[in-house]
């Protein structure tokens, strides 16, 4: 009986990675050209990868802020061209303003919901989390306990100590390791 080949999906929280892309310990630029293709296939190393998702809240435009408004919302259509170029799910959120602050909303739900789906209608054996949000340690625990992996995929000048207790593997990115997947030839961009 031959080995089945373990198979992974790659889940990025959207805000969340941006933010370790700009930790100021990290700082790369050209975001909206990243290699995510190539950084979850680095990370899945050698594995199936089934697919790959990306959640972020969408942003629209905003009649009381129209400059800044417009160019998030372009900024962040060229970012989903690109994710669509490179064959990475884009799971949508939307983005709610509250003071005067823009807050990301369903985004974490969605994020949490498809992870213990996805456990429990085994779509997958392992599940590479891209996120350092302890409100997705309920649905990691289910997961567990549903007989899969979680792996946690963090920062390593910032790590999620509270997922790291609970996750069944852990890689911490290094500033060299983020590295790797910026298209050199688009640093100035976001």
């Amino acid at each position: 009986m031959k080995n089945k080949k373990e198979r992974v999906v790659v889940m990025f929280d959207g805000s969340n990675f941006y933010h370790i892309l700009k930790n100021k310990n990290v700082e790369i630029h050209g975001t909206l050209k990243y290699q995510y293709r190539k950084i979850a296939e680095w990370l899945a190393n050698g594995r199936d990868l089934l697919e790959i998702r990306y959640y972020v809240g969408v942003a629209k435009f905003d009649k009381n802020n129209p400059a800044q408004s417009q160019k998030i919302v372009s900024s962040q259509q060229k970012l989903f061209a690109e994710l669509a170029k490179q064959g990475v799910k884009l799971v949508r959120g939307y983005m709610m303003k509250n003071d005067g602050v823009y807050h990301e909303k369903g985004v974490d739900v969605k994020l949490a919901i498809d992870m213990v789906i996805d456990a429990y209608e085994d779509v997958t054996d392992s599940i590479i989390m891209i996120s350092s949000d302890t409100d997705l340690l309920p649905a990691v625990e289910k997961v567990i306990k549903l007989g899969k992996k979680i792996e946690y995929v963090g920062l390593s000048y910032r790590p999620s100590f509270g997922l790291m207790k609970k996750v069944s593997e852990t890689k911490l990115l290094t500033k060299k390791e983020l590295e790797m997947f910026q298209d050199k030839q688009n640093e100035t961009l976001l």
